[in-house]
């Protein structure tokens, strides 16, 4: 059987026009987030340091956005001058796996690139000598401009990046010799076209704290940056870790999916979400919805297994939803979905009320900044 295509639903955003109304719809949507987030954390969802966790992650991806937005500031006005982005259209709303790619690629070379650009004031001033003199809008210095713009951006750093290696933070000790660290990483799937965030709590019983541990610590980080796979289940990825250090415990494991987006203007989804948008009429800048879904994996109790002749060591034993023993499928302990939207595409939500939506969160967002949530 051959392998799905998927790249079908891709489309390149060739109008300037279009491509500046994407990204300023995602200004507004990465604007929200980190409010939301706050909501949450008052509704008991996420604690303060995690909240200052997914906040640097947000305002990674609102950068990345920014940077995006320069890149392709002028798409489709100069003829082989500036490819188009090319975003996934059906799956996700956001921009392909290959973009962020090349933005770290772009990353490597940015210093060269500026090295070899007249600088912005030169710029500006030629572009106000072509508008006078000439009667002539500058399209190739305004080019010139973006991509100055763009490799700048990339060298402030601070982004969202393909791949987000691990960090963690202590979060005290449950008693002697055993240490609580939150530990967090990021990727953006290659599969789903989609930001992920992970978060695990873990309890330390090595000889040294991990945080100052030469050996440990860089082996952590590298498995689990090598887990960070929308495509696996979170008792795969806590199984896997619980094996493969035996001093280290993992008691709760998040992965948080940050979308899809859906847009009357954009995307091609079917479904409630696509009629609400269509039937809500709203005006540019709020005719979207963004996702947000929780997998939470916990653990349920702790068993010893013997380890060589006279030690033995302690094994996670986690606990799976236990509706229709969905937990088996999901590898998870509970599912937790929600949804971003402005107000008007709520009202038209709340009105026709289909059933999948009757159990999700809503975090309706306006446009003074102001979230309210409802079931």
């Amino acid at each position: 059987m051959s392998a799905p295509d998927l790249t079908r639903d891709h489309v390149a955003l060739d109008d300037s026009f279009a491509a500046r109304r994407y990204f300023r719809k995602f200004r507004a949507i990465t604007g929200h987030l980190g409010r939301v987030a706050a909501e949450m954390t008052r509704n008991g969802s996420y604690s303060r340091l995690e909240l200052e966790v997914l906040s640097g992650y947000v305002q990674g991806l609102a950068r990345t956005f920014d940077a995006l937005a320069m890149k392709y500031h002028i798409t489709g006005r100069i003829a082989g001058s500036a490819t188009a982005m090319t975003f996934d259209a059906h799956e996700s709303g956001f921009p392909v796996f290959s973009e962020l790619l090349t933005m770290a690629n772009d990353t490597q070379q940015a210093e060269k690139h500026l090295a070899n650009m007249a600088s912005a004031e030169v710029l500006k001033d030629q572009m106000i000598e072509t508008i006078v003199g000439d009667l002539m809008v500058p399209l190739k210095l305004q080019f010139a401009m973006s991509q100055r713009l763009y490799y700048q951006s990339l060298l402030k750093g601070g982004l969202f990046w393909a791949q987000n290696d691990p960090d963690l933070a202590w979060l005290g000790n449950n008693s002697e010799g055993r240490r609580k660290y939150l530990v967090h990483w990021a990727s953006y799937d290659s599969q789903t076209n989609l930001p992920t965030i992970y978060l695990m709590e873990l309890e330390d019983t090595g000889r040294s704290p991990l945080a100052r541990d030469q050996r440990r610590w860089p082996e952590v980080q590298r498995h689990l940056s090598a887990q960070a796979l929308g495509g696996l289940k979170l008792l795969t990825i806590a199984h896997g870790f619980d094996r493969d250090f035996d001093d280290l415990h993992p008691k709760r494991l998040r992965r948080i999916h940050v979308g899809p987006m859906y847009s009357a203007s954009y995307t091609t989804q079917s479904g409630p979400l696509h009629e609400v948008l269509e039937e809500a009429h709203a005006p540019e800048g709020q005719d979207w919805a963004l996702a947000w879904t929780v997998e939470t994996l916990e653990s349920e109790r702790v068993e010893t297994e013997p380890k060589g002749w006279f030690g033995e060591v302690e094994r996670e034993v986690f606990a799976l939803d236990p509706f229709s023993g969905r937990g088996v499928d999901t590898g998870a302990t509970r599912m937790d979905r929600a949804i971003i939207l402005p107000e008007r595409p709520y009202q038209v939500l709340a009105e026709k009320n289909p059933p999948g939506f009757r159990g999700v969160l809503k975090f309706v967002v306006s446009a003074q900044g102001r979230v309210l949530s409802y079931r």
